[in-house]
C-alpha cells in the first residue's frame, strides 16, 4: 500500500500540527510519537497519556440474541459478564489459530459493540455476517466513530475535566454526553495502567481530542504515539496480534486459555482447541528478559545454552523496556522449557542471556 493510499483519522491534522512522526498502521497513517517515546511511556506510567487509536475497528451488532449469536462464533463466553462490562475474546479460524482478538463490550442481551484490529476489522464483520440469522444486523462503525485512549495514574483527572464518568470498575462502560454527541467512557485499554477509551462519532473526535490534550498537559500528560502504546503493552506481556497470537498460533499456545468458554457446546475452532489442550501445545508463549544488554527483536532465535545449541524458539515481540531499563520481550518457546530457566537469544550474532519470566515485567500504579 502507497503512503497516498493510507486512511487518516478525523485527528490526522491535530498529529501533523503536534510534530509527530507517523506510519502505516493497519492501512492507516498513524502516529508513532510526538516528544518521542520514552518520554510518552513515561508519562502514562507516571501521569497520564492520550492515544488517538480511532483506526481499531468498531462493530454494533443489534438484534434480538445478539449475545447468544456470538457466543456461538466467538471464543470466550458472554454470559460470564452481565450488562455494562466488557470481555476479551477471540474469534478462531477452524484450527484453532486466533482470527482476531477483540474487546467486547455488553450492552444488552440484544446489543453489543465489538473493537476488533485494525488490519483485521474487515474479515472479523465478514466473517460474523457470514454467521449472522435474520434478524441480527451487524453495523460496521469504522469509518464514522473514533476512539481517544486517556490512560495513565493521573486519568480519572482528565475525565472529571471532560465531565465524564470515571467512578466505575475496569473493564466497564458508561454512556456520556460531548457536544451533544453520545460518547461511550470504557474502562478498558491496552496499557495496564487506570485508564479509558472513548468512542466518539467523527465529527466531535477533534473537539474531544483537543479538551483531553489540555487537560492531560494540566496535570502533567502528554500526548502519546504507537511507539508508546508497543513498548507498554509489552511491559504488561498483553499479546499483539499478527506476531505473538495470529492464525497459526492458538490461543492455547498463547497462554489465553482463561478467555476461551471451555463448557460451550459451540464457537469456531472449539474442537481443534479442545484437541490441543488435552495433548498440551508443543510451545508456550513466553516472557523473556534480559541478563545483559541484549534487546530482543521480532524473528531472533532463541538456543537452549548456546547459539551452537538446539533452537528451541523464536522471539515474537521484542523492545527495550523503558522502565525496567532493559531488553524485554515475548517468545514461542519449547513447552518443556519452564520459567525461570536461562536461555540464549541470537541478538545480531551476539549470544545475548534471557530469563524465561512470568509477565507483567512491570506492575501497574493501579488498574
Amino acid at each position: 500500500m502507497t503512503e497516498n493510499a493510507l486512511k487518516k483519522t478525523p485527528l490526522f491534522d491535530r498529529h501533523v500540527a503536534l510534530g509527530a512522526k507517523t506510519a502505516d498502521f493497519g492501512g492507516w497513517d498513524m502516529p508513532i510519537e510526538y516528544s518521542g517515546v520514552v518520554a510518552e511511556h513515561t508519562a502514562v506510567r507516571t501521569a497520564v497519556g492520550v492515544f488517538d487509536v480511532s483506526h481499531m475497528g468498531k462493530v454494533a451488532v443489534h438484534g434480538e440474541g445478539a449475545v447468544d449469536f456470538l457466543n456461538t462464533v466467538l471464543a470466550n463466553d458472554l454470559n460470564r459478564i452481565p450488562a455494562g462490562k466488557a470481555q476479551y475474546s477471540m474469534l478462531c479460524n477452524e484450527s484453532g489459530g486466533v482470527i482476531d482478538d477483540l474487546i467486547v463490550y455488553r450492552w444488552s442481551d440484544d446489543g453489543v459493540f465489538i473493537i476488533p484490529n485494525a488490519s483485521n476489522a474487515a474479515t472479523v464483520i465478514a466473517a460474523l455476517r457470514a454467521a449472522a440469522p435474520d434478524g441480527i444486523s451487524i453495523d460496521d462503525q469504522h469509518l464514522t466513530h473514533g476512539i481517544i485512549a486517556v490512560q495513565g495514574p493521573k486519568s480519572d483527572g482528565v475525565m472529571h475535566a471532560l465531565g465524564f464518568p470515571h467512578g466505575h470498575d475496569y473493564m466497564s462502560m458508561e454512556m456520556a454526553r460531548w457536544n451533544d454527541a453520545p460518547v461511550v467512557v470504557c474502562r478498558t485499554g491496552y496499557t495496564g495502567e487506570h485508564g479509558f477509551e472513548l468512542v466518539a462519532p467523527n465529527d466531535v473526535l477533534v473537539s474531544l481530542w483537543d479538551a483531553a490534550v489540555a487537560a492531560a498537559e494540566n496535570v502533567g500528560g502528554l500526548p502519546a504515539g504507537l511507539g508508546a502504546r508497543d513498548t507498554l503493552r509489552t511491559e504488561m506481556g498483553y499479546p499483539l496480534h499478527g506476531q505473538d497470537i495470529s492464525p497459526s498460533i492458538s490461543p492455547v499456545t498463547a497462554g489465553l486459555g482463561w478467555a476461551i468458554g471451555w463448557d460451550k457446546p459451540a464457537f469456531a475452532g472449539r474442537d481443534a482447541l479442545i484437541a490441543e489442550k488435552a495433548a498440551g501445545p508443543a510451545r508456550r508463549l513466553r516472557g523473556i528478559l534480559a541478563n545483559d544488554r541484549g534487546i530482543p527483536r521480532a524473528h531472533m532465535s532463541v538456543h537452549a545454552e548456546s547459539l551452537d545449541g538446539a533452537v528451541i524458539g523464536e522471539v515474537v515481540s521484542g523492545t527495550f523496556s523503558p522502565t525496567l531499563k532493559q531488553g524485554i520481550g515475548l517468545a514461542l518457546i519449547d513447552s518443556s522449557v519452564q520459567i525461570g530457566a536461562t536461555v540464549i537469544v541470537d541478538v545480531r550474532g551476539r549470544a545475548s542471556s534471557f530469563t524465561v519470566a512470568k509477565p507483567p515485567f512491570v506492575q501497574p500504579s493501579t488498574r
